[in-house]
């Protein structure tokens, strides 16, 4: 890490823990009117999903979104490489396969180095490289903190969209990535965090969820969204929300960054976690005597987190096949979905 310019200190908040709290985002929009209808729009704003989904033609729909937060590490291009990471996460968890990105770029010129804003615009151009797409252009300002992040823009076949509100009764979810990035972060941001955990913060949060294009061509997949800012309980109540059903959690069989949990047991955890607590708890059962370092995991927010996958109860060992085949070692079973109300429940 370059310890003569941390980006922490340049920012209020870091990655997706910068997120508006749900319940003043839903507060925001409330009054928003509703757009006109339009026939070839797939996926728009009814459904809180990861990104909007257009219609070209009977085999093609484009796919677009976009991300940007402050830095949640201080090394520059580190940073570069997680926003960006984060931003096409997105793209994927639609199902669709990115083709080109943006950059969305604001810094505080007269307090960064050049040398620092190139390296952290050279971190995402990695991570499009690796994604075998071009960082096409994008748009910059003179911002009094430091931003980074990308519009991403991805194709798939219409029938191939994942949405986030079409889970089944009975599906089967799993996870992809480790949670615990947002408890990390808080031990960064204090000084607390050895390189160790560095390490397995950073892996996680640039490992692209690539396998999301895969799954897309998966008819058993019903549904499919990514864990960012709102956590795991709250992208969990999105799916709960659009598709009309109840969720069944499973704690013990969580995966965890060894790291984070070590952390959150130790009382560190993000001022986003109570937030998103407070935004959404009242829909969550938990059992009696639930740790309150335990429920802080429940809704640490995630940057660059894994793909959440609704699927039929007989392709969960294939779609847990494809994650292992591309990578994802922590990818495990997490709960159901059931019929009922929707709300989480915790076992």
């Amino acid at each position: 890490m370059n310890d003569a310019i941390k980006l922490t200190q340049y920012s209020h908040g870091g990655g997706c823990g910068c997120k508006i709290a749900p319940a003043v985002l839903a507060e925001m929009l409330a009054a928003m009117p509703q757009p006109p209808s339009y026939p070839n729009l797939l996926v728009g704003t009814e459904s809180s999903d990861d990104a909007a989904v257009y219609k070209l033609n009977d085999t093609q729909a484009i796919v677009v979104t976009t991300d940007f937060f402050m830095p949640i590490v201080d090394d520059a291009r580190d940073f570069g490489r997680i926003a960006a990471t984060n931003a096409l996460s997105d793209v994927y968890a639609m199902g669709a396969t990115p083709v080109l990105a943006l950059a969305v770029v604001g810094m505080p010129i007269a307090k960064l180095p050049l040398e620092t804003i190139r390296d952290i615009l050279a971190g995402g151009n990695t991570v499009c490289s690796a994604a075998g797409i071009p960082l096409a252009g994008g748009h910059s300002i003179d911002a009094p903190e430091p931003i980074y992040g990308l519009v991403g823009v991805g194709v798939a076949h219409p029938d191939h969209i994942k949405r986030n509100d079409r889970a089944q009764a009975g599906d089967v979810l799993i996870l992809g990535k480790p949670l615990g990035i947002g408890v990390l972060s808080a031990a960064l941001k204090k000084g607390d965090l050895d390189a160790e955990g560095y390490r397995q913060m950073v892996d996680t949060a640039t490992q692209l969820n690539r396998v999301g294009a895969t799954l897309g061509g998966m008819s058993g997949v019903h549904a499919m969204t990514d864990v960012t800012g709102f956590a795991l309980l709250g992208h969990l109540l999105e799916v709960c929300r659009g598709s009309k059903l109840g969720a069944e959690l499973d704690f013990a069989a969580l995966p965890f960054l060894p790291a984070a949990l070590h952390l959150a047991g130790q009382g560190y955890s993000t001022g986003a976690a109570d937030r998103n607590w407070t935004s959404y708890g009242a829909e969550v059962d938990l059992p009696p005597g639930f740790p309150e370092w335990q429920r802080k995991l429940l809704c640490d927010p995630q940057t660059s987190g894994g793909l959440l996958v609704a699927c039929a109860a007989n392709e969960a060992d294939r779609v847990l096949a494809t994650f292992k085949e591309q990578g994802f070692a922590a990818a495990c079973v997490i709960g159901r979905m059931a019929a009922g109300e929707a709300r989480v429940r915790v076992g």
